[in-house]
This record gives structure tokens, sequence and C-alpha cells, in this order.
């Protein structure tokens, strides 16, 4: 019996994860990796800047294109993806911090890979979940009502708060088609809050985008769980899975919710996907490992298992990598 047919991620009041072997972390955790082990000398070793390569990309070709299969990468979990003549973003957001303040939390190491008055018209968003760095008030309520928004369960509250009534509530399993796109609801192993008092009120997921020759999984935030080789089976062939890669260290902690990059790679195995874009990086520092370590690691995790590195594209913010049925055409340099 799969997970959409018993419902067993659902509680009295709102969700779990119900997968074998699953750890939850609660907020005494937290306090013990944040602040305990940091007074106990344990704090990571970390470059004061990094210097990540950036395609300066003007969004031209992103706003004449309405047939390629393209996907670009804007930063952390921020994709722009066109299918079908579609353009859809993930998890958006465009704001200098990931916090309920634009004075204080995680800030932004590097500018967004395409100004938000250089996309191309957005027909659809995506959310995972609702954490501040998936889920920005500033950026979705910069595009309004305008985009199709799909959310898991919950997060409908959230939009309508700030005016957002444009969007569909979807459970695990649960599939709407838009004009031909089939937009698709699938698990994820992960958690929900945006304060103290609403752990796991609103749901977590994964999505895939099915379109007429290309599908595409975007992951979300997930630690490794049984659901990634059910997700290749029911929407394969799958032709890109944009999978986190960062924010895994320290593994205790990290684990049961983020998936470290050797994770990452057998996700994308167990999916069956053609090609990996890895997000979840080079961003927001969130987690003890430097921002520039994950895809250092997804390398030497594809030369171990002696996999075809034409495979993998490690994107820079602002790049496009145009995508045919076969092959990678190009990227827009």
């Amino acid at each position: 019996m799969t997970i959409a047919q018993d419902k067993s991620h659902h509680t009295d009041d709102g969700f779990k994860n119900p997968f074998p072997g699953f750890e939850e972390k609660g907020f005494a955790d937290f306090i013990q990796w944040s602040l305990i082990d940091r007074i106990k000398g344990k704090k990571p070793d970390k470059p004061d800047s990094y210097d990540f390569p950036f395609t300066e990309n003007d969004g031209l070709y992103l706003r004449e294109n309405s047939k390629e299969f393209t996907v670009t990468w804007i930063g952390h979990s921020t994709l722009l993806i066109q299918i079908d003549g579609f353009n859809i973003l993930t998890d958006p957001i465009w704001s200098d911090r990931c916090s309920p303040v634009q004075f204080a939390g995680p800030k932004r190491h590097v500018k967004p890979g395409v100004r938000l008055e250089d996309l191309p018209k957005i027909d659809a968003i995506i959310i995972s979940h609702n954490h501040y760095d998936h889920l920005d008030r500033l950026t979705l309520e910069y595009f309004g009502n305008d985009p199709m928004y799909f959310v898991p369960l919950g997060i409908g509250e959230f939009l309508e708060d700030i005016d957002l009534t444009n969007y569909e509530e979807l459970d695990w399993w649960d599939e709407l088609t838009l004009n031909g796109l089939k937009f698709a609801c699938v698990p994820a192993q992960h958690f929900s809050n945006r304060g103290l008092s609403d752990r796991n009120k609103t749901l977590w997921s994964g999505w895939v985008l099915k379109g007429d020759t290309q599908t595409i999984y975007f992951a979300g935030d997930t630690g490794y769980f049984p659901g990634f080789a059910e997700i290749g089976e029911k929407y394969g062939p799958i032709t890109v899975a944009a999978i986190p890669i960062g924010a895994y260290i320290p593994r205790w902690f990290m684990s049961p919710v983020h998936v470290s990059p050797q994770e990452a790679v057998q996700a994308f195995l167990d999916v069956k996907a053609e090609y990996f874009v890895p997000i979840h990086w080079g961003t927001f520092e969130l987690a003890d490992e430097p921002l520039d370590n994950p895809p250092i690691v997804l390398n030497q995790e594809i030369e171990r298992l002696e996999l075809n590195k034409d495979k993998f594209f490690i994107l820079e913010h602002g790049q496009t990598k145009i995508f045919e049925s076969e092959k990678v055409l190009t990227s827009i340099e």
C-alpha cells in the first residue's frame, strides 16, 4: 500500500514523516547544535567570503523562448523551468535574507542569477514547504496573483494572508493539469514551521512536472528516504532531477531532513533520471559546511562511483541549460 492510499503522513493536527528509520529532531536538538556545541568550541571552520563564478543572464533568451526545455539556476532552490511553453519558478526567493525580517538572519552570498524585471512572464510557482528560504513573502508579493501557485496542504492560509488566492493545495501523489502540463505533488522527508508553535502544521513535498516529452523532478528539501524509487517508477522516464546537496553538516542533526551530496547521487540513481541539477547550496549559509563544499563532495562521489560526468550539471548562479530529448545543447554565458 502506498503512502497516497493510507495517508500515513497525516496526523490529527498536521503531518509527519512515515518512513522507516526516520528520527525526529526537535527544538532541544537545534539548541544543542546551534548553541551548546558552539559554546563547547565546535564552531565550523569557514572562509570569510566566497568567490563563486556567476553567469550574467539578462533574460533575453528566456523571454523569447517558447519551445526549448530549459533550466536556469537563480540560486539556492530557486529554478526557472521552461517546459512546453510554460515558465515556472520553484521556491522563489529574491530577498536579501531568508528570515522573518530583512535586518537579521541568513544573508545572501550571491545575487539572484536573473533580476526579477528580466524574467519572462511567470505562469506558475511551485512551493515545496514553508521554511523562510523556500517560502519568501516579499518575493511572492512581487508576483501577486498572476501566476498559479501549486503548494502542499496547509500553505494556502499563508498565501491568503498576503492576498494571494490563485492557488491549488495538493497532498502527496495528488495531480493537477494546467493546459496539458501535469503538476504532481510527491513525498519528501522533511518538516515545516515558521515559528515555535506551528511545527508540521503544513505539509512538505517535492514536485514532478510532466510535459509532452520532458519530465522534471524537483525534490524540494528532503532527507534520504525510500520514496525516491517510487517517484521514479510512477513518473519516469524523468529527464532532469533537481536535488538538494547543501545544508547537510552536522550529519547527526541534518541527516533526517537534508541529504548529503553522496545521498543526493543515490537519490538521482533511485529516480532513474537522465540528468542531475544540484540545488540548495551556494547561496545562504544554513549549516556547518562551507558554502562551496557540497559540489566538491558531489564530484568526489561521481568519481568514486565512476558515473558519467556529462549527466551532472553544477550550474553557476544565472546559468541556463537548454535540453533536447537526447542531449544538452548549450548554456547561456
